[in-house]
C-alpha cells in the first residue's frame, strides 16, 4: 500500500501569479482565477492546491508567492498557513525569480530542503496519481535531478507544451522515473499528434522538483545575476532589513520563466528527469476548459442555475453574476459571463482570443475593468 505520510524534507512551493486573462471578465487582476472557486465546489484554485499538498508536506511545508496587492487574500483563504508561508512580491518578475526566491528562503530557514513547485491555479483530480508522481519526484529530486512531472496527454493539444522522455533512470523508489531528452513548446497539431503516437511524449505541466541547493546552483550557473540578487533578499527576509532589501534588489531581477531559465537548459546537459504523472489535470487556460471541467448536461453553469435560461444551446457555458436572469436562444457553444461591470458574450471557439480583448481595454485606458 502506498504511503499516506508526509515525505520528510519535502517542501511545497506555490507560486500563485497572474491574472488569467483569458477568463476575463471573470479573472481580474485584482481578483485572478487562483483566487476563485472554479468549480463549484467550495474551495477556491489556491485553496484546493494547498488542501492536495499538506498531507504530502506536512503543515508547516507550504510556501506561497504571491504579489503584495494579493497578500491579505492569500492570508485570509489560508489560515492554517503561519505567518511566514506567504512571501510576497513587490512586482511580477516571472515564474523563475517566484521559485528561486522561495527556494533561497528556505535554504537559509532549513538548509537543502527539496523543493517542489506546484502553479495555484490548476485542477488536478483527487486519486492517488498526484501523491505518488510527487513522492517519485522527490526521489529523483534527491538524486540531484531537476524533476518535472509529465501529465499523460488526452490529445493532441496546440496550447501546451511537450516534454519527450528517455531512458529510465533505474531509482528503485521511483521506478517510472526517466531522463528528459528535450521540450517543445506548442507544437502544431500535426506535429503533436506524431509525437503522442510514439509513446515518448507527455504534457509538460510546468511543475518542477529539485533539492533547493541544486536548482540555486544551477541558477548561480545559467543566471548569475538573478541567483545574487535572490539570494541577498533572502538572507535579509527574516530579519528587519527585508523590506529595504527586498524593495531595492527586486526590481532589477531578469524576469524569466522557469523553463527558460532552467528546465531547458538543463535538460540540454542532461540534468533534468520526468515522473509520470497519471492523473486528470487541467490549468483552465480558457472558457472551453472551464465548460469542460463543469458537471451537467448539453449547458453547463458556474452560479446560481436558477438565473440560466437555455434553449437549442447545446455546448454552452453561461457565467450568471448579477443575479438577472440570462437567456440564451438558439446559440449553440456560446460563452456568456454576466458581471457587474462587464459581459461577456463569445463562443467556445473564440475563448482563446480573450487576452487580445484584455490588450485592447489596456489600450482603451479601461483598466478599471482590467
Amino acid at each position: 500500500m502506498a504511503s499516506t505520510a508526509p515525505v520528510p524534507g519535502f517542501r511545497a512551493v506555490v507560486p500563485a501569479g497572474g491574472a488569467g486573462t483569458r477568463l476575463w471578465p471573470l479573472s481580474r487582476a485584482g481578483a485572478p482565477k487562483f483566487l476563485l472557486d472554479l468549480t463549484g465546489g467550495g474551495r477556491t484554485l489556491l485553496q484546493a492546491t494547498v488542501d492536495r499538498l499538506l498531507p504530502l508536506t506536512g503543515p508547516d511545508g507550504v510556501v506561497v508567492v504571491t504579489g503584495a496587492r494579493h497578500e491579505g487574500a492569500v492570508r485570509a483563504q489560508l489560515p492554517e498557513l503561519g505567518p511566514g508561508a506567504v512571501l510576497a512580491e513587490p512586482s511580477p518578475r516571472d515564474s523563475m525569480a517566484a521559485i528561486g526566491l522561495a527556494a533561497a528562503v528556505l535554504v537559509e530557514r532549513e538548509g537543502d530542503v527539496v523543493i517542489g513547485s506546484f502553479a495555484a491555479d490548476h485542477v488536478i483530480d483527487s486519486g492517488p496519481g498526484f501523491a505518488d508522481a510527487v513522492r517519485q519526484g522527490v526521489v529523483a529530486a534527491r538524486d540531484g535531478h531537476v524533476v518535472t512531472i509529465g501529465i499523460a496527454a488526452t490529445g493532441p493539444s496546440t496550447a501546451l507544451g511537450y516534454v519527450r522522455m528517455g531512458p529510465s533512470l533505474g531509482l528503485a523508489d521511483a521506478p517510472g522515473a526517466r531522463a528528459v531528452l528535450g521540450f517543445t513548446e506548442k507544437p502544431d497539431e500535426a506535429t503533436a499528434a506524431a509525437y503522442l503516437a510514439t509513446g515518448e511524449y507527455r504534457w509538460n505541466a510546468g511543475m518542477f522538483l529539485a533539492r533547493a541547493q541544486v536548482l540555486l546552483d544551477h541558477l548561480a550557473r545559467l543566471q548569475p545575476e538573478l541567483h545574487a540578487g535572490l539570494r541577498e533578499i533572502a538572507a535579509a527576509w527574516d530579519t528587519g532589513r527585508r523590506a529595504q532589501v527586498r524593495d531595492a534588489v527586486w526590481p532589477g531581477l531578469l524576469k524569466i520563466a522557469v523553463d527558460h531559465a532552467i528546465a531547458e537548459p538543463v535538460a540540454a546537459t542532461g540534468g533534468l528527469a520526468v515522473v509520470p504523472g497519471d492523473f486528470g489535470w487541467d490549468d483552465i487556460g480558457d472558457f472551453a476548459a472551464l465548460r469542460d471541467l463543469l458537471p451537467g448536461g448539453e449547458v453547463r453553469v458556474l452560479g446560481d442555475a436558477a438565473d440560466v435560461l437555455a434553449l437549442d444551446a447545446a455546448g454552452s457555458l453561461v457565467v450568471p453574476g448579477t443575479g438577472r436572469t440570462v437567456v440564451v436562444l438558439g446559440v449553440p457553444d456560446a460563452v456568456v459571463v454576466d458581471t457587474p461591470d462587464a459581459l461577456l458574450v463569445t463562443t467556445r471557439a473564440h475563448a482563446q482570443r480573450l487576452k487580445a480583448v484584455v490588450d485592447a481595454l489596456r489600450d482603451a485606458g479601461r483598466t478599471d475593468l482590467l
